[in-house]
């Protein structure tokens, strides 16, 4: 006969999950409220964001600069007027040519795709089921929306070119009051903060911009790389849109592990079309064999930002995040997952309780005292 439950065990576990539950309750409330202020103050914080990450590209030009005696204005505004040349450039030689063939781009996806489904509905597979045609004509539909202004967010950063020109101008003027004054911010938040955290919250961001830097150059430098080899393997094969592909796979590198499937299944499906299945096998092969260079070779090298984050929460972060924002949520996802990791371990840090200190052990009497 099983024991009787405790009543008193019983209630005081009921009062706990009902306060715990309460509490929980007050931080999503309060999540939500900060993500819709944030939403109210995306014209603000967006260009905010995109300066901090060319920030984090810029500054080690700044700091070498400013290492070799070069006032801070001087290196700010040298460096500030390199990178407005070089988004020039991409501008000219790039971004117009992407934009012109970024409709033919989702055209041919889309007419793989259908190719795909004319093929799965053939033996041996026999796929004519109701539902998945169904599926298929909408993500077809939606590709075909979206996939032009996929290609063009990701160039110009925003979806209109009206934002885009405000966002670009915003985030240049930023960037350079950020690498003027940058390294004077830490200081004057500690003399602005009381207590405790005048040394929390300085220590939080500087862990927060070393994790975001490192995370944004190695990033974009094992994004070029990629764009670069299979934009090769392409061009060689002959597979059209090869500047359009390179430039996906480029910024697709910003979103881990679902970036490079999403560039590559696009990069195959318009080889399927335009040059066959032999191509579209080789332009797999070749996705393959520099997918595995990058993540045995290249990024081992280049990478020592140590995320911490295991792959699966990766792949939610950049679900979530897609699902909230869309594109630019997709791209923010796995640097706000990375700075909540800081935030969560720095806090780990502050909570966890000190090892007690082993008791002396008693010593006989005219025993002389350890030093």
């Amino acid at each position: 006969m099983s024991s009787p439950l405790s009543s008193r065990k019983t209630a005081a576990a009921l009062r706990t999950s009902a306060r715990v539950s309460a509490e929980l309750l007050l931080v999503l409330v309060a999540a939500a409220v900060a993500l819709w202020v944030l939403g109210r103050m995306w014209s603000v914080v967006w260009p905010l964001i995109v300066g901090l990450f060319l920030t984090t590209l810029t500054w080690p030009l700044a700091r070498f600069l400013r290492r070799h005696g070069w006032w801070p204005a001087l290196a700010a505004s040298v460096v500030t007027v390199f990178a407005l040349l070089v988004g020039a450039g991409i501008v000219a030689l790039i971004a117009v040519p992407v934009a012109d063939q970024s409709g033919e781009l989702a055209d041919r996806v889309v007419a793989g795709i259908d190719k795909l489904r004319e093929w799965a509905a053939g033996p041996p597979l026999n796929i004519g089921d109701d539902q998945i045609t169904g599926a298929l004509d909408s993500a077809t539909d939606r590709l075909q929306d979206s996939v032009g202004s996929v290609v063009t967010t990701a160039v110009t950063g925003v979806s209109t070119v009206v934002n885009g020109v405000v966002t670009a101008v915003l985030a240049l003027f930023l960037m350079f009051f950020f690498l003027k004054d940058g390294p004077r911010f830490l200081p004057w938040l500690t003399r602005q903060l009381p207590g405790r955290f005048a040394t929390d919250i300085p220590e939080v961001a500087s862990r927060s911009w070393a994790t975001l830097g490192a995370f944004v150059r190695s990033q974009a430098f094992v994004g070029l790389l990629d764009a670069v080899f299979i934009g090769l393997g392409l061009w060689i094969l002959g597979v059209p849109l090869v500047l359009p592909l390179a430039v996906l796979t480029f910024v697709c590198a910003f979103v881990p592990i679902v970036g490079a499937l999403f560039a590559g299944f696009v990069a195959v499906v318009i080889a399927l079309v335009s040059n066959g299945l032999m191509d579209a096998l080789l332009v797999l092969a070749i996705i393959i064999v520099v997918q595995q260079l990058e993540g045995n070779v290249f990024q081992p090298m280049i990478q020592s930002r140590g995320l911490g984050l295991h792959a699966a929460v990766v792949l939610l972060a950049v679900t979530l995040g897609g699902s909230l924002a869309g594109v630019v949520g997709s791209l923010l996802a796995v640097p706000v997952a990375a700075v909540l990791a800081v935030i969560w371990n720095y806090l780990r840090e502050q909570l966890v309780e000190d090892p007690r200190e082993p008791e002396p052990e008693e010593l006989p009497e005219g025993s002389p005292a350890p030093s």
